[in-house]
C-alpha cells in the first residue's frame, strides 16, 4: 500500500555511495539481512528515491530496478515504519475546522431540498415573485455550482500565493456574504448574486480543505482524515434536510435554511484564523524567495510545533524542517517534473484522464445532482402532498446517506474498487428504472418512488460518491498529478451545474417519467465503461500504478 509523507515531497540522490543508511532500517542487532539483500540484488547505479515521514520516521524506500541491458522493469518498494508521535488535541482542530468548509457545502444541498418548496410556495414563501419558471428555478438551485465553478478556477490561479490558510478564511467570508445575501434578497437577481457568491466559497473551500488537511495531519491517520472530510459533506446534506424539516411550515422559512449557513461559516473563519500556516506551504514561499528564508524557516518550524502539540521550536520539528527543505530545494532543481497542462491530454496521463474524469463525469450525468437537489419536490410528487412530509423523508434518505458512506469508507481497501464500482452502479441504474415506472404506471405505490430513492443514494455513496475522488488521486501519473486532478475538479463542477440546471426544463419537456429512464440509460452506460475501462487499484502502490496500469 502506498503512503504519502507529510509533506509529500522526494528527494533524488544521484549518487549512491552517499546515501546513509537510515537507523530505522536497523535493528537492535543490526541491518536486517533479508531486506539489505533484497535492494542489493535490485540496486544499480541508478536514482534512488526516498519519501520521508517524521519525526520517528516512516521510510519508503522505492529502489528503481535497473538492468544491464538498460530494459526498464518495475521498481522494489520496501516499507519499515515507524509510527510518528502526536497529540490528538492538536490534530482535532486543525482537521475540524477545514472540514467545515465541506459541511457548509453539503449544506448547501439539503437546505436547497428544502428552500425550493418554500420559494415556490404562494403561502410559506412570504413573496410576491414566488411563480418562477422552470429556467429560473434551475437558476436559484444551480447558481452555487457555477460560483464553484469559477472558484475551482481562481483557487488553482491563486492557491499558491494566498497559502492553505489564507485561502480558507477568504472562502469563509464568501460563505457569511453568500448566506447573508440571498437570506435578505428583495428579488430574484439579488438572490441569484447570493447564490454565486456562496458558490465561490465552495470552490475555494473544495479547493484549500482537502490541501491544508493532507499537509498538515500525521501520516498515519491521514487516511483516515480525508476520508472523515467526505463524512462531514455528507453531515452538511443532512444538516441540510434537518433546517429544511423544521423550517418547511415558517412563512420565508426558505430565507432562514440559506441564512442558517452563516454562523457555521463565522466559526469556521474564526476557527481557520487561530490555526497556523501549513508548513509545506511556508517552505514553498521560502525556496521560491518570496520572503526572508530563515523567517519563514523558523515559522515552519514553530507552525509544525504546534500541529503536533510540541514545545515551541522543539528539536524534533527542527530536524524534520531540515530534512524537509533539501527535499523540496531537490524538487524545484528540476521543474520540469511537474508536467504541463496539455501533457494531460498525451499517452499515459491520457489514459489516466480517461479513468478519473470518466468516472467523475458520469458521477454527475447519471442524475446525482438531480435526486439531491430535487428529493423534496420528487417525494412531494411521489405521494407525500404535504411539503412537511417530503422533507421528512429526505432526512430519513440523508442518515441512510451518512450510514452508507461510513460503510463504504470502512470496506473500499477490503472488497477493492472495482466490485463496489459495479454493484453500486448497477443498483443505480435499477432504482432510476423503478423511478421510472412509478411515474409511468406505478403511481398508486408511493413506496416505491421512497424506496427506489433509498437505493440509488445507497448506491450512489458505495461507489460513484466516494470511490471516484480516490480513483482521481490514483490514477494520475506524478507529473501531471496536480493538473489532473485540477481538470477532473473543473469537470466535476461544470456537468454537475449543467444537469442540475437542465433537470427541470428537461422534466416540462420529456416528463418525469421519460428524464428517469434516460439517467437510467446513462447509469447503463457508465457501467459498461466501468467494467471495460476502470482497473482495480486495491492493494497497489502509486509507483505500481503508474508502471502497470498506465503504460
Amino acid at each position: 500500500m502506498a503512503s504519502t509523507t507529510l509533506f509529500d515531497f522526494s528527494l533524488s540522490l544521484f549518487n549512491h555511495q552517499r546515501i546513509k543508511r537510515p537507523k530505522s532500517l536497523l535493528s537492535a542487532s543490526g541491518p536486517n539481512p533479508r531486506l539489505v539483500s533484497s535492494i542489493n540484488a535490485h540496486l544499480a547505479v541508478t536514482p534512488v528515491t526516498f519519501t520521508f515521514t517524521y519525526p520517528k520516521r516512516r521510510f519508503h524506500v522505492g529502489v528503481r530496478k535497473q538492468y544491464s541491458d538498460q530494459e526498464a522493469s518495475d521498481s522494489l518498494l520496501s516499507d519499515v515504519t515507524s509510527q510518528e508521535q502526536f497529540s490528538w488535541s492538536s490534530v482535532i482542530l486543525p482537521f475540524l475546522f477545514p472540514a467545515l468548509g465541506g459541511l457548509l457545502f453539503g449544506y448547501d444541498i439539503g437546505a436547497t431540498s428544502g428552500a425550493t418548496i418554500s420559494l415556490q410556495s404562494p403561502d410559506l414563501s412570504g413573496i410576491t415573485w414566488f411563480n418562477l419558471s422552470a429556467i429560473q428555478l434551475g437558476l436559484v438551485v444551480s447558481g452555487s455550482l457555477y460560483g464553484a465553478l469559477v472558484g475551482s478556477l481562481l483557487a488553482f490561479a491563486i492557491a499558491d500565493f494566498l497559502g492553505r490558510k489564507q485561502q480558507l478564511i477568504a472562502a469563509s467570508l464568501l460563505y457569511v456574504f453568500g448566506g447573508v445575501v440571498t437570506a435578505y434578497a428583495p428579488e430574484l437577481g439579488v438572490l441569484l448574486a447570493g447564490r454565486l457568491l456562496y458558490g465561490l466559497g465552495i470552490g475555494l473551500a473544495m479547493h484549500g480543505a482537502p490541501l491544508y488537511i493532507a499537509e498538515t495531519c500525521p501520516s498515519q491517520i491521514r487516511g483516515t482524515l480525508v476520508s472523515l472530510k467526505e463524512l462531514f459533506i455528507v453531515l452538511g446534506i443532512l444538516l441540510g434536510y434537518f433546517v429544511g424539516s423544521f423550517l418547511i411550515d415558517t412563512v420565508g422559512g426558505w430565507r432562514f435554511m440559506y441564512g442558517f449557513s452563516a454562523p457555521v461559516a463565522v466559526l469556521m473563519g474564526f476557527g481557520i484564523w487561530t490555526l497556523p500556516n501549513s508548513p509545506r506551504w511556508l517552505l514553498l514561499r521560502a525556496v521560491q524567495g518570496k520572503g526572508s528564508f530563515q523567517d519563514l524557516k523558523e515559522e515552519a518550524i514553530v507552525s509544525l510545533s504546534k500541529l503536533r502539540g510540541r514545545a515551541p521550536g522543539d528539536k524534533e520539528s527542527e530536524r524534520q524542517i531540515e530534512e524537509t527543505l533539501v527535499s523540496l530545494k531537490s524538487a524545484y532543481a528540476d521543474q520540469e517534473s511537474e508536467g504541463n497542462f496539455l501533457e494531460v491530454f498525451q499517452g499515459p496521463n491520457l489514459k489516466a484522464f480517461i479513468i478519473g474524469g470518466g468516472l467523475v463525469l458520469f458521477q454527475q450525468i447519471t442524475g446525482q445532482p438531480s435526486v439531491l437537489y430535487y428529493a423534496g419536490p420528487i417525494l412531494q410528487s411521489a405521494g407525500f402532498s404535504a411539503a412537511s412530509d417530503a422533507t421528512k423523508v429526505s432526512v430519513v434518505i440523508g442518515l441512510f446517506k451518512l450510514l452508507m458512506t461510513w460503510i463504504a469508507v470502512l470496506k473500499v481497501d477490503d472488497l477493492g474498487r472495482r466490485p463496489l464500482l459495479i454493484g453500486g452502479v448497477s443498483g443505480i441504474a435499477l432504482s432510476l428504472v423503478l423511478l421510472s415506472a412509478y411515474y409511468k404506471f406505478l403511481g398508486e405505490f408511493p413506496l416505491v418512488a421512497v424506496g427506489a430513492l433509498l437505493l440509488y443514494v445507497g448506491c450512489y455513496q458505495i461507489s460513484f460518491g466516494p470511490i471516484s475522488w480516490l480513483m482521481v488521486s490514483e490514477v494520475f501519473p506524478l507529473r501531471t498529478r496536480g493538473k489532473g486532478i485540477s481538470l477532473a475538479v473543473l469537470t466535476n463542477f461544470a456537468s454537475n451545474a449543467v444537469v442540475t440546471f437542465a433537470f427541470s426544463p428537461l422534466k416540462e419537456l420529456l416528463g418525469a417519467e421519460n428524464l428517469f429512464l434516460l439517467f437510467g440509460a446513462i447509469a447503463i452506460l457508465s457501467l459498461l465503461f466501468i467494467i471495460f475501462s476502470i482497473p482495480e487499484t486495491k492493494g497497489l502502490s502509486l509507483e505500481d500504478i503508474e508502471s502497470k496500469i498506465l503504460k
